[in-house]
């Protein structure tokens, strides 16, 4: 196999060209050391069916390329002017073999097997069947191919031999793999940075519904995967995705137009070269279809092949890539010396010459094939044409961007030359730092010296491979413009992509430089649905892309303040949205405050409690002799009335802003408050209750109910709230909170820590009420003037009624409205303690002195003693009746049962001189019995 294989290659490496423009057809001198060269002169090869009938044909490349020709002449100028160099690579003759690839992997292999054979003629012995003393240098390294596809190919190929190879226009990511390419190395950027860039422009633009079109290459595919990638990290949606190719039938092309025509992507994105793009445009310039947006990948943002003026209709606004253009010194003036008569060694000067001119040289081959039929006809040249009069893509050397690739490469590989001649021993790259020998250097070796590759070049930039022998670069993004002054395609920069600095600045565009469709500013639409406007958000809809959607209002209390919101932003929790959901404001802090109608209402309520109050105790105190206070116990009343006023001034506590303080201590000082004076109600009501029942007043009863004694049970009683208090504000202490569950209002109120504390705090107080209401139920039959028993009745009734109806509202009620409910129910219960108690006995003093007098109070307390002997007597006369019944019947009269009690007028009026005394008659029937009680100051002191 391996004689097969040598025998092949020496055939092929000794064959002589003909002068045809067939694959062999190339550009070549010799010099001391060889460089390979793989250049697309032609753009595609003329598809012929092979049916085998006779010896196969070499295809026929077909569309001259005046930009690859252009970059073949720049490999040529950057060897000539290293030959030239006396610094560079002294006494040292570069040459070159340069071959068309036809933009076909095919064309590109069948030359790199031209490359390759050479340099494995010395592995192979082939002397026995040639004399091969006098065979051309091997080639040292190649530089080529323009295509991903065509250099995947090559790739493949050379790295087989460690043939370093370096593509001036292959960005396929897939070439940064270098276990498969491992003599591959370029001087392009990766496409992995051009999706990436393409995808932050779609996203610039603030599109979401895209066609992706993508050639079926080693270029395309990789390309357009990245990009789909970058897209779908974006959020942004691709209708179609597509694949091209130049080799497409013409049914395939019309199918791939009538799906993009039917779709409502405006914006479409193609990840392929200049000749697979072209059937599209040209079907789409035929179809007239003006209203899409294409973004070009560099490979052809600005080919020849598609920048025509007959497609500028749809192709003009086009968003395209562009390498960073470099500066050849020199250049303009090689390009312009181009002549079919001067130069030998380049065999595709012709044809460009009569491309160029659209015409056939005297000797040439197509002249005879036209004459024949087989060509259509032209007129001849001479070769003496002004080449600078002629309008040719050739000598647009304004953007020098792949030709600057080409001269990069060229000089790097001369550098690596350099580097190795004049290594030092001890300091190379190789075993033991030696350095490679001179005389007799090999591909590998200076595959490996380009590596380590760092220089400055001739203009002052520093050149570098990096890890995946790549070197960094930057892209120009451009905008075709149409001419004012021909109607051609202007490459008009609009911003750049620098893919090495961070995250947010890599994308520049100047907006006001771009034309959309060749004449519009308006931003074109490309988005599957359309805008959601402030105060609303995306909503998906069901089996469609995320892409599309519909709008939605965002919810109370959340907002989106720009277009296209995903999702709703809530308010922070002092604000709330505004009616169209588009910010959100602060929201109202509310509180039952001093200057609000109902916390006026309240606090006036409150001060009139108060000074109600006051009044009734300066009363007191200006008519404390008389005998109706006396009677009511005048230092509790005083207590009482101070409790009242307590009550009344703990309401107040309730209004304005709460504070962790007036949280604190607004509930013990109502409860506090309210124990006291229901104490003072109880022990009061309780004492004249316990005096009046006794039969007689011992004592102990006076000693038991002095007045020592009642303080002490109020100061006992009270001392039982305050312990609740205390631990209450011990364990869980009431503090000032902000409740935000309120659309568009914030109620500052008192969380009151427990709740059961609360609890306990009422609940004590309604079990001293209601102990207190049992007992002036008992005392409702003493006389008024010492015990009110259906006021205080009648009051406990109202502080039961309020309180039960303050539990449910309590809980039902929210906010400041809270606190009013508690405020309501302390002024009420208050109101009706001092109203029930006091009232009445105020309205005497001071409307009524005529029943403020001692008599009026020993009537009273008399009737009520003759009342209780009448019930005695009554019940023991009825006992004895009984008694005599069962004795054996009676035979007189027996005493009536009917009992009046008469107290004639001037009984309680004292005779001239004498003590008031009270002499009630008691009448029981058939006799009559009377009673008297004396009271005396002193007397009475003692009861009380």
């Amino acid at each position: 196999m391996a004689f097969l294989l040598g025998y092949y290659l020496l055939l092929l490496g000794s064959v002589q060209l003909t002068s045809t423009y067939g694959p062999y057809q190339r550009a070549q001198k010799t010099g001391d050391i060889l460089l390979g060269g793989l250049f697309p002169i032609h753009f595609g090869v003329a598809s012929k069916d092979q049916d085998l009938a006779a010896r196969p044909e070499s295809t026929q490349c077909v569309r001259y390329n005046f930009r690859g020709f252009r970059w073949l002449q720049a490999m040529i100028f950057a060897i000539d002017e290293i030959n030239n160099s006396s610094s560079l690579l002294p006494n040292i003759t570069l040459g070159y073999r340069i071959y068309d690839t036809c933009n076909t992997v095919s064309k590109a292999l069948e030359a790199t097997l031209s490359f390759v054979a050479q340099n494995k003629m010395d592995s192979i012995n082939l002397d026995e069947f040639c004399n091969c003393t006098d065979h051309i240098p091997s080639t040292i390294a190649v530089v080529g191919a323009s295509g991903s596809a065509v250099s995947t190919a090559v790739a493949n190929l050379l790295s087989l031999f460690y043939i370093p190879q370096i593509s001036y226009a292959s960005s396929s990511r897939l070439l940064s793999n270098k276990n498969q390419y491992k003599s591959f190395m370029r001087t392009i950027p990766t496409d992995e940075y051009q999706a990436t860039a393409m995808a932050d422009i779609i996203a610039y633009f603030q599109w979401n519904w895209v066609i992706a079109v993508a050639s079926d290459d080693e270029y395309g595919r990789p390309g357009i995967e990245k990009f789909e990638k970058e897209m779908e990290e974006r959020d942004i949606c691709i209708h179609l995705n597509e694949f091209i190719s130049q080799y497409f039938e013409d049914h395939e092309i019309q199918a791939l137009v009538d799906r993009i025509e039917n779709s409502t992507a405006k914006v479409i994105v193609v990840f392929a070269s200049g000749p697979d793009v072209e059937p599209l445009i040209k079907e789409m310039a035929r179809r007239n279809i003006t209203d899409r947006l294409w973004l070009a990948s560099e490979a052809w943002a600005s080919s020849s092949l598609i920048a025509k003026p007959e497609y500028l209709d749809v192709m003009a606004g086009t968003i395209g890539f562009a390498l960073r253009p470099g500066h050849i010194p020199g250049f303009k003036e090689f390009l312009q010396q181009v002549q079919p008569k001067k130069v030998s060694h380049n065999e595709f000067i012709r044809e460009f010459w009569e491309e160029t001119f659209n015409c056939y040289l005297e000797d040439s081959l197509r002249l005879q094939e036209s004459e024949n039929g087989t060509e259509s006809s032209r007129p001849l040249c001479s070769g003496d044409e002004d080449i600078t009069s002629a309008e040719t893509p050739y000598l647009d050397y304004t953007h020098l961007r792949i030709s600057y690739n080409v001269y990069v490469a060229v000089y790097s590989i001369a550098q690596a030359l350099q580097d190795i001649l004049t290594c030092t021993p001890g300091r190379g790259l190789f075993a033991n730092s030696s350095c490679a020998d001179t005389k007799d250097m090999e591909a590998w070796q200076v595959l490996k010296q380009l590596r380590h590759l760092d220089y400055i070049d001739s203009i002052g930039e520093k050149v570098h491979f990096d890890e995946n022998a790549e070197m960094w670069g930057n892209y120009t993004i451009i905008n075709w413009h149409r001419s004012t002054e021909d109607a051609s395609v202007v490459f008009e920069e609009i911003g750049y992509y620098n893919m090495h600095i961070k995250k947010g600045s890599k994308l520049y565009i100047d907006n006001a430089k771009i034309l959309w469709n060749g004449y519009s500013t308006e931003l074109p639409f490309s988005n599957c649905s359309e805008d959601c406007d402030p105060g609303t958000r995306k909503g998906i809809i069901d089996s469609e892309p995320t892409c599309c959607f519909e709008c939605k209002e965002c919810s109370d209390g959340e907002y989106s303040n720009h277009k296209d919101a995903s999702v709703c932003t809530k308010c922070p929790n002092n604000s709330w949205s505004n009616g169209n959901h588009t910010f959100c404001f602060l929201k109202e802090i509310e509180f039952l405050a001093w200057t609000e109608p109902f916390g006026i209402a309240l606090t006036i309520f409150a001060v009139l409690g108060v000074l109600l109050t006051a009044f009734v105790l300066g009363v007191f105190a200006r008519f404390r002799n008389t005998p109706i206070v006396k009677a009511t116990n005048r230092e509790l009343s005083y207590l009482l009335l101070f409790s009242l006023v307590c009550c009344f001034s703990s309401s107040l506590m309730f209004i304005g802003e709460p504070q962790d303080w007036t949280c604190r201590l607004r509930q013990p000082a109502f409860g506090i408050s309210f124990v006291l004076c229901i104490s003072c109600i109880l022990v009061k009501t309780n004492r004249v209750l316990l005096v009046f029942e006794a039969k007689i007043p011992t004592s102990l009863h006076r000693k038991w109910w002095g007045l020592n004694l009642q303080f002490l049970l109020v100061f006992l009683c009270t001392f039982v709230q305050v312990m609740i208090c205390v631990v209450w504000l011990y364990n869980a202490p009431p503090a000032s909170s902000k409740n935000h569950d309120i659309d568009e209002i914030i109620f500052i109120t008192c969380n009151e820590g427990s709740m059961m504390a609360l609890g306990f705090l009422i609940g004590y107080t309604c079990l001293l009420a209601a102990i207190c209401f049992f007992f002036a139920f008992k005392s409702r039959k003493l006389p008024e003037n010492f015990t009110e028993a259906k006021f205080i009745t009648f009051s406990m009734l109202i502080f039961f009624i309020v309180w039960i109806s303050f539990i449910p509202a309590y809980f039902s009620t929210y906010g400041k409205f809270v606190s009013a409910v508690e405020v309501i129910a302390i002024l009420a219960s208050s109101f009706g303690l001092l109203a029930c108690l006091f009232f009445h006995k105020v309205y005497i003093i001071l409307f009524k002195p005529s029943r403020n007098t001692i008599e009026e109070v020993r009537c009273s307390t008399a009737a009520h003693a003759f009342k209780v002997a009448a019930k005695a007597t009554l019940k023991h006369n009825t006992a004895s009746r009984k008694r005599s019944g069962s004795n054996g019947g009676s035979s007189g009269s027996s005493p009536s049962s009917s009992i009046s009690l008469k107290t004639n007028g001037n009984d309680c009026e004292p005779s001239a001189g004498q003590p008031r005394i009270h002499r009630p008659r008691v009448s029981f029937g058939s006799g009559t019995v009377t009673l008297s009680l004396s009271f005396d100051e002193s007397r009475r002191s003692s009861v009380m």
